[in-house]
């Protein structure tokens, strides 16, 4: 028999951990403190709550997260399977019934003979034997406190990071290429200038935007406000403190001068290079509360970003999650300690699918650890999975923050570029050929 694992998190990351593991024949104890010690937002004890969306998010193959859920189905992902079992009419997205999706994962793990289910609050982390953290986003300040320990002083407490925009969909022709003062390359930089009257817009937009409303758990009981850090004010509310606030804040257009008009511009947004293939850029400062809809009136606006694709819109909420590229080896396991494998939104991964996709691969090296197969299962930046890995080791930005599955962390395909949608269709049929390939080659091994 295989060494046991420990798995802690009863979520969708910890729930497919624990389903991959028994699968491959490797006993798992979950460990989840619900009902018995609850977050806050969660309503239940069941396993694999759905706390803020029934919504999966996009079905089709020529969506990043689409394709993800189809890879994870062919590797035998028990979340895609409650999913499609319990879903509801959504259009182009995968919507479940939260109660019976969450009923139809409980009853699988609970009926498996290899996996025991302990309800009861995990306050440190094994450091002999194998084990699983899939804490999710609300872990217990006991249990946060030991990660800490074992991570170093690289473990977030809170999200605050800005909009990600695809590098293709950019017009360069209202920008210009530098850095502040000339420093570094400054082909890592877009700068988009602003005129008084533009930059006045942007501050009334900024303000006047419809905000997320906290959750209570999120705010200090003595006036129910979020203890925002004054190093990382959110967006709107720099430009709620005064007109000029952002001026001499990250839009500060100081040794910034236009190339082409030699002048220095009344503000200017810059867009710093998000990762090494130069196919993302996220816009320096603009960590924000607004909503979805209200960032994109609002940043569509700006010179240059009128047709953007968003890979990720600002946010700035609770989370507890590690900087990934610098804690987490290839496998997903914590540098230095080999046998602690991490899944689910600690990882630096952002969503449910996410979760989901980082409990199969943690739980699959996991599998392999406790067979005594040293071999990483790692899939390659050529399917959705193995695009979501190359970002949680993607070094390039120094301030790492949680990011959904995009296509642009995808190896790019060979030969001449294709139209946006013909790309997406091919990435999508090689994704899935690698990811038939891997599965037949675990049934074959007999190891997950």
């Amino acid at each position: 028999m295989p060494e046991h694992v420990t798995i802690i998190g009863g979520g969708l990351a910890g729930s497919e951990a624990a389903w991959q593991l028994a699968q491959a024949g490797v006993p798992a104890t979950l460990y989840e403190m619900r009902p018995n010690v609850q977050t806050g937002a969660h309503v239940s004890g069941r396993l694999a709550e759905l706390v803020c969306s029934n919504s999966l998010r996009a079905a089709s193959l020529e969506n990043a997260v689409g394709l993800l859920k189809e890879e994870m189905a062919r590797l035998g992902s028990l979340v895609i399977e409650a999913a499609r079992a319990t879903a509801v009419p959504a259009g182009g997205a995968l919507a479940v019934d939260r109660e019976r999706f969450a009923d139809h994962i409980e009853s699988k793990i609970c009926g498996h003979p290899l996996i025991e289910l302990r309800r009861e609050e995990m306050r440190a982390i094994p450091r002999d034997g194998i084990s699983v953290v899939a804490c999710g986003p609300l872990a217990s300040a006991t249990l946060a406190g030991d990660l800490e320990r074992l991570c170093g002083p690289r473990l977030h407490y809170f999200d605050a990071a800005s909009p990600i925009v695809a590098a293709d969909s950019i017009d360069r022709g209202q920008m210009y290429e530098a850095s502040r003062y000339g420093k570094g390359d400054g082909a890592d930089y877009l700068n988009i200038p602003l005129d008084r009257e533009q930059y006045v817009q942007l501050v009334l937009d900024l303000v006047s935007g419809d905000k997320h409303e906290p959750h209570g758990f999120e705010t200090d009981a003595a006036n129910g406000r979020i203890p925002y850090f004054e190093a990382c004010l959110p967006v709107e509310e720099m430009a709620r403190r005064g007109e000029d606030t952002l001026r001499y804040g990250p839009l500060k257009p100081v040794g910034l001068i236009d190339p082409r008009s030699g002048k220095r511009p009344y503000a200017v947004v810059q867009l710093r290079r998000e990762n090494a293939a130069g196919t993302a850029y996220n816009l320096v400062g603009f960590q924000t509360r607004l909503t979805w809809p209200a960032q994109k009136a609002a940043f569509g606006k700006l010179p240059g970003l009128a047709n953007a694709e968003w890979l990720r819109l600002g946010v700035m909420h609770r989370n507890t999650f590690v900087d990934a590229p610098r804690v987490l080896a290839a496998d997903l396991s914590v540098n230095g300690a080999p046998n602690v494998f991490l899944a689910g939104q600690v990882t630096g991964c952002e969503g449910y699918v996410e979760a989901a996709a980082t409990g199969i691969v943690a739980a699959r090296n996991a599998a392999r650890r406790a067979r005594g197969d040293q071999r990483p299962f790692s899939p390659s930046a050529r399917t959705a999975i193995g695009a979501l890995l190359a970002y949680l080791r993607d070094g390039t930005s120094h301030d790492f923050q949680p990011q959904n599955v995009t296509f642009a962390y995808f190896e790019p395909l060979p030969g001449p570029r294709l139209d946006k949608q013909a790309r997406r269709r091919a990435l999508a049929e090689r994704a899935l050929q690698e990811i038939d390939r891997i599965a037949q080659e675990v049934d074959t091994i007999g190891v997950a």
